[in-house]
């Protein structure tokens, strides 16, 4: 902290920031502008507040909340306005001589980039406002900011070439809107009028991206003040320097003619003058001949307006017709209005009567009721009653709920079941064809050459000199052989052996299976036949019982109808899907395999 003597409203402001929380903070931060707008504090004074702030650290404390999402903030864009507006006013005027770097170079640029992105984001909520309310909120709170982007630079020149080079500069200026696009050029403006020289120092992309856009508004609106602001700069622009006049003259072409035709006698002909003036002077180089053209014009113009004057006199009888015709229209249309507004007023009325008829009948029949039935049995009877008036009220809200519920999900269940009996059939066709595509023959390697064929003998002669084999007799051979026989001849009567032992295990497990499966779908002791008795003594009828459920799967199988087999056109004929079978089978048992 300093040492020197520091304003105790700061002071007890930055204790209090320092124990409150992050949400908190925000809210704290705006009494700052109670500190700055403070009517006793004289230049110096207001300056020496400034310069505690920020030594405090409370300047960087609203810099990072306006980083912060402006929607999460207490207040919302309301406090992210004031606290862009305190960001300027506590920067403008200090001084900062400790690590002055740091100040101009980071500070400065951060915080002018933080407050374009917070009018960014203000301009697309008023755009996309319905209500007036919320535009008119929206838009006053972007002007607060682009002010303080204003007064920012206003206090210091050095960033008037950083927010014209600011890519969200450029995406605040380029819009349809004519309100923020009014704000937009007025904050322009300033920027040409406090520092001139901005226009030379940016870079030509960006100045091109400028005049593209002021020209272009000149071209696609016929709003006037969006034409002044736009004829205004363009003026501001030309006068500045003669290069720009030239760099006008040459990348619009149709500048001219545009400003005479589109926008003489809309309210702002003094600069539009000016601007055509300069414009013709460049390209003419002679100041008598522009004012002949410009005179000339201005002959053909008047004569053109007087011959469009009396025209439009002689059709007036026509367009008075007219519009007492579509005035007549408009009235009888008001009145068939008025009439169906009266004729649903007199139904509700009806309706309301009808209704009051019925609860009053309703209530005599209850009066009737509670004086036949006994007084004793009045209050179960009024239970009763309730209990059925709130049985039926649930019963018509859960089969209206059902309902809806249903039709809600009815076309998202027959989508997924046609996704899936799509992709089946997709798939069956996919396999289908793979099994039957041909198999690309074979390609025989390609021969050797004679260099080739030369090249390798000698490679395999230097190898042979090089690792000699060593020789073995043939009785060697022949024992060799004869060892190899021996040991071929064990190992494939061993793995006969241990093939039939398999065999036998998968059989007498198959054999067991069946025997539990019998074990468990049979009768108990009290109610067993000699029948029963035969189906364990006997192998033949397990096989045969679970041949005659598969006969009967397979032929139910086929007389399913033929939406049931939709998915199933790309199947072979002799194969029956899997599943199918499985509906009725869950293990078939034959020749005691599983």
């Amino acid at each position: 902290f300093p040492m020197a003597a520091t304003d105790p409203q700061v002071l007890a402001l930055a204790a209090q920031i320092t124990e409150s929380r992050e949400q908190d903070i925000p809210l704290l931060l705006l009494k700052l502008k109670g500190i700055l707008s403070s009517p006793s504090l004289g230049c110096e004074e207001s300056n020496k507040i400034k310069q505690d702030i920020y030594d405090y650290g409370l300047t960087q404390y609203c810099l990072l909340v306006l980083k912060r999402d402006h929607s999460q903030l207490r207040g919302a864009w309301a406090t992210a306005a004031q606290l862009a507006e305190i960001l300027s006013h506590c920067c403008v005027g200090l001084e900062v001589k400790e690590d002055p770097e740091e100040f101009y170079n980071k500070f400065l640029p951060s915080a002018t980039d933080s407050l374009l992105v917070l009018g960014k984001r203000l301009q697309a909520r008023f755009i996309r406002a319905i209500k007036d309310k919320e535009k008119q909120d929206f838009l006053h709170w972007f002007q607060i900011v682009t002010d303080a982007i204003c007064w920012l630079f206003g206090g210091h020149i050095q960033l008037a070439a950083c927010v014209l080079q600011n890519d969200h500069f450029l995406q605040l200026l380029i819009t349809d809107d004519v309100e923020t696009a009014i704000i937009m050029m007025s904050v322009l403006h300033n920027i040409l009028r406090i520092n001139s020289s901005v226009l030379l120092q940016v870079e030509e992309e960006t100045l091109h991206s400028v005049l593209d856009e002021l020209v272009y508004k000149l071209s696609s609106t016929t709003n006037p003040a969006v034409g002044s602001a736009a004829t205004k700069l363009l003026l501001l622009v030309a006068k500045f320097c003669k290069q720009l006049v030239q760099l006008l003259t040459a990348r619009y072409k149709g500048l001219k003619g545009l400003l005479s035709k589109q926008w003489t006698g809309k309210g702002f002909d003094r600069e539009l003058n000016q601007l055509l003036d300069l414009l013709y002077l460049e390209q003419s180089n002679g100041k008598g001949e522009m004012q002949k053209q410009h005179q000339a014009a201005c002959t053909i113009q008047a004569a053109w307006r007087g011959f469009q004057t009396r025209k439009r006199l002689k059709k007036l009888p026509q367009a008075v017709i007219t519009l007492q015709r579509s005035f007549r229209a408009k009235r009888e249309q008001e009145l068939q209005h008025l009439t169906k507004q009266k004729e649903d007023e007199a139904l509700k009325l009806q309706m309301q009567l009808q209704r009051q008829r019925a609860m009053r009948l309703f209530h005599e029949r209850q009066l009737a009721l509670l004086e036949v039935v006994h007084a004793s049995q009045v209050n179960k009877y009024m239970e009763e009653m309730e209990e059925k008036s709130a049985l039926t009220i649930q019963r018509f809200w859960r089969g209206y709920r059902a309902r809806r519920i249903f039709h809600q999900q009815k076309q998202s269940l027959k989508e997924h079941k046609a996704a899936i009996i799509i992709q089946r059939a997709a798939c069956k066709f996919l396999e289908k064809r793979r099994r039957r595509r041909p198999l690309s023959p074979w390609k025989g390697p390609k021969g050797l050459t004679d260099e080739q064929r030369l090249a390798l003998q000698q490679r395999v002669d230097d190898y042979i000199k090089l690792h000699p084999a060593s020789q073995m007799s043939e009785e060697r051979s022949k024992e060799l052989h004869m060892q190899a026989q021996a040991k071929l001849a064990q190992f494939l009567l061993r793995s006969r052996l241990d093939q039939r032992a398999a065999q036998r295990r998968e059989a007498l497990l198959a054999q067991v299976n069946t025997d539990v499966e019998l074990l468990m779908n049979a009768p108990g002791l009290v109610e067993t036949t000699e029948k029963d008795l035969g189906a364990f003594m006997s192998r033949s009828i397990p096989v045969a019982t679970k041949a005659r459920q598969t006969h009967n799967t397979m032929l139910k199988y086929t007389r399913w109808p033929w939406w049931k087999k939709l998915g199933d056109e790309f199947m072979e004929d002799d194969v029956i899907p899997d599943d199918a079978i499985n509906t009725e089978l869950e293990t078939l048992f034959i020749g005691g395999r599983k």
